[in-house]
């Protein structure tokens, strides 16, 4: 799960509770909505229908080199679905030639390589070269078979990347293993002090359902074991980055840069597990934004144009407040700062259903929870719940005044179980609404390759 979550369950898991007053969401109306000129009805989710009723999207995406699509929360087959069917419309109408996620940088290799034909197992690729548990549904093997199938006879094919840390954020194996064996082809010669995988290994986690014990291990080293982490991190990096002439010389200039961005993430990870362990939450969140930011950066120097696909908390243009802790500056903002009219951001919403588990229970297969009955009064969910009864999208840059207002006067937006504070107008370009959201479903040949304890919650869970 993504760190927005793991956090929010952290704090749970503290006997943090909500300072918002609570709003009994049944007994409470609000009158507020979008003129009907504002509401662009979408025919369908399905993925493999066709796509005429997105043609809108043509004047709203312009030129942007960067489209971003968000979610409510993770893991929703809707969200999953309505990502899979814009990516089509974006690569197939205009285009696009990368499809970014919420998953490891590092990882993101492997179902690369599926997608321009590789012959590992399908689920073998969903289980270990997606993170954070973004890969263990029927609805993402859709995304990459129908990427695969594109590539087949594309001229111009569609590939795969990861934004995120690796090890579902609770391990630094995966990026350090990586950089060692490019090291090893690179420079022969030299040898990876020992001690940097030995202290690593010591707080590893298989998956995110080990964060707790990963948080734990690494909060019982010994502070100078900590910091001769980093420090071995830090050496790697100014060995490589020095010695970047006599590296491309023998070997691809890509290997070496993929390197590189493989160690600046997992350097960004013990960075986050410091600033957790000394209290600085909002130091962690704020070394995660920056950092996928520089990543997709990087993966647009060697795009054209990139789907990116991510929480709305991460691609809005807009301070993310996970509860408990202040506002942080999101992926959104920085790369809307370095990219201005080349990036535009679909939100999203949602009315009903179920949704993501951020309580601690979760740890033991309940994975989703009920949305409340309504959306609260004065949030961007409830104003678009108001209007329309299916799935719709409004351009919010295209709306009348009376629409601009009602808008503008929304104050806050439903992230699964919680809500923060947001300006519509400012965070997003479009906003599609989806009535109701339900669990994606487990693809059970991926889960037959995830770690033991990942499978033993998903038994646990009994999907209604």
């Amino acid at each position: 799960m993504s760190i927005v979550t793991w956090s929010h369950i952290w704090y749970r898991s503290q006997k943090w509770e909500s300072k918002e007053p609570s709003v009994n969401a049944k007994a409470v109306t609000t009158s507020a909505r979008l003129s009907d000129e504002a509401v662009i009805p979408l025919s369908t989710l399905d993925p493999a229908a066709p796509l005429d009723d997105l043609e809108w999207l043509d004047l709203a995406i312009g030129d942007a080199r960067v489209v971003a699509i968000g979610e409510s929360a993770h893991y929703n087959r809707e969200f999953y679905e309505l990502r899979h069917r814009l990516l089509r419309y974006l690569v197939e109408r205009h285009g696009f030639s990368a499809y970014a996620t919420e998953s490891g940088f590092v990882e993101g290799r492997l179902p690369d390589t599926w997608v321009r034909g590789g012959e590992e197992r399908l689920g073998h690729v969903m289980a270990n070269g997606m993170t954070s548990l973004m890969g263990l549904w029927k609805q993402l093997r859709a995304h990459l078979e129908w990427m695969r199938r594109h590539n087949r006879t594309a001229a111009h094919p569609v590939g795969f990347h990861g934004i995120d840390m690796p090890g579902s954020m609770v391990s630094l194996l995966p990026g350090l293993d990586a950089v060692t064996a490019y090291l090893a082809q690179a420079d022969p010669g030299f040898q990876v002090d020992p001690g940097i995988r030995e202290t690593a290994a010591a707080f590893a986690a298989t998956s995110a359902f080990s964060a707790p014990a990963t948080f734990s291990a690494y909060g019982q080293l010994a502070p100078a074991t900590r910091d001769a982490l980093t420090a071995g991190l830090a050496d790697l990096r100014a060995r490589m980055t020095a010695r970047r002439l006599d590296y491309v010389r023998g070997t691809a200039a890509d290997a070496y840069e993929r390197a590189l961005r493989s160690l600046s993430i997992t350097i960004t990870l013990d960075a986050m597990l410091r600033d957790l362990a000394r209290g600085d939450q909002h130091g962690m969140m704020l070394d995660r934004e920056a950092t996928i930011a520089d990543t997709v950066e990087w993966i647009l120097d060697r795009e054209g144009r990139i789907v990116l696909a991510a929480h709305n908390g991460h691609v809005q243009r807009w301070p993310h407040t996970v509860p408990g802790m202040s506002p942080s500056p999101s992926m959104g903002m920085h790369l809307a700062d370095r990219l201005g009219e080349d990036y535009l951001v679909i939100g999203t919403t949602s009315a009903s259903g179920q949704t993501l588990n951020t309580s601690p229970d979760f740890y033991a297969g309940t994975l989703f929870t009920e949305l409340e009955e309504a959306p609260q009064p004065g949030s961007l969910d409830a104003l678009m719940a108001a209007c329309h009864d299916g799935p719709f999208a409004t351009d919010l840059r295209r709306l009348s005044p009376a629409d601009a207002a009602a808008v503008r006067a929304v104050s806050r937006q439903r992230h699964g179980t919680y809500y923060s504070g947001v300006s519509p107008l400012d965070a997003y370009d479009i906003v599609v609404h989806l009535p109701r959201v339900t669990p994606a479903e487990p693809d059970q040949a991926a889960l037959a390759h995830a770690p033991h304890e990942v499978q033993a919650a998903f038994s646990l869970w009994k999907p209604e």
